[in-house]
């Protein structure tokens, strides 16, 4: 062995000095083409003849400019591509592989030696590949396979072979300090040392330890849509991001980070996760909230709810009188019934009931919203609904055109004349000029009557009405969404299914909050959604795929939406039932509306079982709190069992969690979460334990993810993951109600390594009673 390593050392020196050569030419590379780009962009305008003489000469300084303008690309082209090899050879530097094969092909003699790391290299021929990129069709064999029949699929083909052996490197800035031999899975000994280290502000990539079930995940190729459910810590984030990483180098010819968005679960959580893939050598893809991309679409008008106050209703308005209502409201604006119901009164508008808003000019009614009703039902009624709008929009640009004739006569323009500045008489007297063709040293000769002047003051006072109208803002849909709560009677019309017994109260509840100018959270995306259908979708064609992570948190209704914007991707959701802790999935117990969005040939579903995050010990007690928490396979991590301590005042409470966290970082812990149920315990916790140094309170508006010792609201915890975890009061009074049950599992799930639970008086009974095996999850439902 002692000679094996030997050899292998002195190969890795090989490919260190490789790699230090290469960075060493790409450095001069690097130099020379961002001086290129910064010389183009500084002579453009020198290197054309500019002349506009003749159709001749204008002719050739559009040339020019093409000409100037593709070598400009070109060069910037090349700065990129060298400047992104050279960041990842610096990264090739530390680790420049981790792992090996001896794959001996069918009809071959001998194996060869594929050596697999973040990016490929060849050596100084470049004709032999000393290091495989993880994402090559080979590097599959090291990812699925023990040592025996093997196969790795190449374009239209299968390569079938043995897999005779498959090596474990830890590499560390150059020197090797262990091989493993792998014969059952990939890195049992380096996942230890892994998951067993402490974490930081920013995930990182999983290449070295990626399992054979996330793999399969990472290089799924075919369909509409990927499903991946797996328990908490099962690496499901991780998994996403390294397969948005594979799918840019395997469709690197047609595929770029621009055509990939990511819906997070919120700002801070993108921090979280920002560093993946530039490590692994690729740029970003976008990374939005969904709520983010709904505010873009939403009308000023309103004050919009955002899902965390949402959520903050959910958890501390308990007492509301309307608490209610407003649960059975959220519910029902979730579901698929709600969305077919929307569509079904869309259909109806092209018959009756469209809403318009009056045009006034200066106070005075110009064409009332009766007037409009009736252009839009009495003329081009065989037209789509989108066309008769358009239609509608010309003839009130035609309406304005009609006033502008006659107002400018009026007593009120004289006036405004006579007040005009020098400044602003002599701008309009240059615009009319140059509108009747005088160039600009000819313009004194123009003679400006009153009569012009007026018709322009007119026009633009009247410009704004005009852009209102282009806008398609006189379509009153604020009106046209109230309407489905008009009356309680108007969404039996509409939909098919028996709704909510709360429904008159739910009509009430809406109409009042709009009539607020208040936009509820679960009525933001239906909004969305009628608006777009009204006046045309606005659908973005150029993604080619969308990940969702956390896609317990989205309604049925959401994935409807996000379908109907995204029509030409592929989507990646991922999530765990178990820690869907909105209101909207209260009463559902899986994906299973998801299975109907592209239909079961287009779509794979996927389970992961395996929890990685997490001790065995944490694992054992988190999957009792949950339906099915058998099927979780703790991964064998050995530590301390989560421990509960009952205290009988606030001020004992906060005196032991102090106390805790002192304890936590002499033992080295960095990263210590005090996860609260909600903002406004969050906010109490914090207070008290003002005391602790440097400690951080993580709000809905935090923008990145603190390391150090945090008060958090369980709700921006998910999907992050801290070495300890301080549940603040886990009480029956705080966790005490089964639809809390989720939120309590998604707290605990959080802990890497130490779990410490307090309770203020009677603990919660979800920590003794294990749960009631009952609800069947979405792994069973799709086999």
């Amino acid at each position: 062995m002692k000679l094996e390593l030997q050899q292998e050392q002195q190969r890795l020196d090989r490919v260190m000095d490789i790699i230090s050569n290469e960075i060493q030419t790409l450095d001069g590379d690097t130099a020379r083409r961002k001086k290129e780009v910064i010389n183009i962009r500084k002579h453009f305008f020198e290197e054309v003849k500019v002349s506009t003489d003749s159709f001749d000469d204008y002719l050739e300084t559009i040339i020019g400019l093409r000409q100037e303008a593709e070598a400009l690309s070109v060069s910037q082209s090349l700065h990129r591509h060298t400047s992104k090899r050279l960041a990842t050879l610096h990264r090739m530097q530390q680790i420049p592989y981790f792992g090996r094969i001896d794959f001996l092909e069918n009809g071959t003699s001998s194996p060869e030696q594929i050596y697999i790391g973040i990016s490929t290299l060849k050596d100084a021929s470049g004709d032999d590949f000393l290091i495989y990129d993880w994402r090559a069709p080979i590097s599959s064999v090291y990812y699925d396979y023990q040592p025996g029949p093997a196969k790795y699929m190449i374009p239209g083909d299968f390569i079938e072979g043995t897999l005779e052996n498959k090596w474990q490197y830890i590499i560390r800035d150059g020197k090797l300090e262990s091989i493993f031999d792998t014969t059952l899975t990939i890195g049992d000994e380096i996942l230890q040392q892994v998951l067993g280290k402490g974490t930081d502000k920013q995930m990182h990539s999983i290449v070295a330890t990626i399992q054979q079930e996330q793999n399969q995940i990472v290089r799924h190729d075919h369909g509409k849509l990927l499903i991946v459910h797996g328990a908490a810590g099962s690496g499901k984030t991780s998994v996403a991001l390294q397969r948005i990483a594979y799918l840019l180098y395997h469709y690197r010819d047609s595929l770029t980070s621009d055509q990939i968005i990511l819906f997070s679960p919120n700002a801070m959580f993108n921090s979280y996760v920002a560093n993946v893939l530039p490590e692994l050598g690729e740029v970003n893809m976008h990374q939005v909230t969904f709520q983010q991309y709904l505010h873009e679409r939403l009308d000023q008008q309103f004050q919009v709810e955002n899902p965390f106050d949402q959520l903050e209703y959910v958890y501390t308005k308990t007492k509301d009188p309307s608490y209610r209502t407003r649960l059975a409201s959220i519910e029902w604006k979730a579901s698929t019934d709600y969305f077919d119901a929307i569509n079904t009164y869309r259909s109806s508008l092209e018959n009756a009931g469209m809403c318009f808003q009056d045009l006034r000019f200066r106070g005075k009614l110009m064409v009332s919203a009766k007037q409009m009703e009736e252009q839009f039902y009495g003329h081009h009624t065989s037209l789509r609904l989108l066309n008769r709008i358009e239609k509608l929009r010309d003839w009130l640009i035609k309406q304005i055109a009609e006033v502008a004739k006659v107002e400018w006569q009026k007593p009120w323009v004289q006036e405004k004349m006579d007040l005009l500045s020098d400044d602003q008489y002599h701008k309009a007297h240059r615009y009319l000029a140059k509108k009747h063709g005088y160039e600009r040293e000819a313009m004194a000769d123009y003679d400006m009557s009153t009569k012009e002047l007026a018709q322009l003051i007119v026009r633009q006072k009247l410009n704004t009405l005009r852009k209102r109208v282009r806008a398609f803002q006189f379509v009153d849909i604020k009106q046209l969404y109230r309407q489905l709560f008009e009356d309680t009677a108007n969404m039996q019309r509409f939909s098919s299914h028996e709704l909510p017994q709360e429904w008159p109260a739910i009509c009430e509840q809406t109409r009042d909050t709009i009539d607020e100018g208040k936009l509820l959270y679960e009525d933001a995306t239906p909004y969305v959604y009628l608006k777009e259908l009204i006046l045309g979708f606005q659908t973005n064609r150029s993604i080619k795929q969308v990940v969702i992570d956390e896609a317990q948190d989205y309604s049925p209704f959401q994935f409807g939406f996000i379908k109907r914007l995204f029509p030409a991707a592929r989507m990646t959701v991922l999530g765990d039932f178990n820690q869907a802790i909105f209101a909207h999935a209260r009463q559902t117990n899986d994906f299973q509306s998801l299975l109907n969005l592209y239909g079961p040939d287009e779509t794979t579903v996927i389970y992961l079982a395996r929890s990685y995050r997490s001790t065995k010990p944490i694992v054992d007690f988190t999957r009792k709190l949950i339906p099915n928490g058998n099927q979780i396979i703790p991964f064998e991590r050995k530590g301390e069992s989560p421990s509960l301590e009952q205290v009988e005042s606030t001020e004992e409470l906060h005196q032991q969690i102090i106390k805790k966290v002192e304890q936590l970082q002499e033992r080295g812990y960095q990263s210590i979460a005090i996860i609260c149920k909600s903002v406004e315990e969050s906010s109490h916790a914090y207070e008290g334990l003002s005391t602790i140094p440097e400690l951080k309170l993580m709000t809905t508006g935090s923008m990145e993810y603190e390391q150090g010792v945090v008060v958090i609201p369980s709700y921006l915890s998910k999907g992050i993951e801290f070495e300890a975890v301080i549940v603040y009061d886990a009480s029956t009074h705080v966790y005490g109600d089964e639809s809390l049950r989720r939120v309590f599992y998604t707290v605990c799930t959080r802990a890497m390594h130490h779990l410490q639970l307090y309770s203020l008086g009677e603990p919660t009974p979800f920590y003794e009673v294990p749960v009631q095996e009952t609800i069947q999850n979405i792994h069973d439902n799709c086999k």
